[in-house]
């Protein structure tokens, strides 16, 4: 698909417009989730940060489009959505799932527009080059349930909503296969910063398996562990706020910078 058939009003969200800030973020969901997962953090920030959020297809206002099925085509159209409305250089950041997708768009930015985003961001995920065997995708409607339950990422009163769960399911079993048939392809490390956040009491990632992120750049790297689980940002927002202000403060760049 050509950059020129993305629609970048269907992928990006922006809460709180902040144009003239001295810095840009742009947020990526977890598996299952939407852009307004991120509007916590657009209202927080602003006016000081530029908070954009994608919008995957499948979800909210995107419900009746189909979700994809791919890491590959979820960056691809992303990166070509962010394209049209993004000068100077973000910061990327990513939950989860999310992670992975940041991950991509960002080599995509090098390799297609040789440039690196001002720093990449990654949460609760493990290093691309990690390599997990998994099948929650594969589950049937209640494995699936079993397994946000398990994560705690989302209210359980919301999980015995059936209808709420009947809409919601498509979009996250897709993102499950996305991000379990994910295979990460060599290439050159990213020029960037990288930070990693992760949660001490994660299932989904060890300390080894945060640090192996340290491989994918040549830039600076750091890992800050929260107290918390897989959703530890959600537990305690104002210090994950707190930290990814900082990274910002560090290594953000204003909308117009070069």
């Amino acid at each position: 698909m050509t950059h020129s058939l993305v629609d970048s009003n269907a992928w990006v969200r922006r809460f709180r417009p902040a144009p003239d800030a001295g810095a840009r973020l742009v947020c990526f969901p977890h598996a299952g989730g939407a852009a307004s997962f991120y509007f916590p953090v657009a209202r927080a920030l602003h006016p000081r940060v530029d908070v954009l959020a994608v919008q995957y297809p499948g979800r909210q206002e995107r419900r009746s489009e189909t979700p994809l099925t791919g890491i590959g085509t979820l960056a691809d159209l992303s990166f070509a959505a962010l394209r049209p409305v993004l000068t100077g250089r973000p910061v990327l950041f990513g939950h989860s799932m999310g992670a992975v997708v940041a991950f991509e768009v960002a080599r995509r930015m090098e390799r297609e527009d040789g440039l690196s985003p001002a720093a990449l961001v990654v949460s609760g995920r493990r290093a691309p080059s990690c390599r997990r065997e998994e099948s929650v995708h594969l589950r049937t409607d209640e494995g699936v349930i079993a397994e946000l339950k398990r994560l705690n990422g989302t209210d359980n009163s919301l999980l015995d909503d059936e209808e709420l769960v009947r809409m919601f399911l498509p979009a996250l079993r897709a993102d499950y296969r996305a991000v379990e048939t994910y295979t990460y392809a060599p290439g050159p490390p990213l020029g960037c910063p990288v930070t990693v956040f992760t949660g001490d009491r994660d299932p989904q990632v060890t300390m080894d398996e945060a640090l192996s992120w340290r491989e994918h750049t040549t830039g600076p790297f750091d890992l800050e562990v929260f107290e918390g689980g897989h959703f530890y940002l959600s537990s305690d927002p104002a210090t994950t706020l707190d930290r990814l202000e900082s990274v910002l403060r560090a290594h953000g760049t204003g909308p117009t910078a070069s």
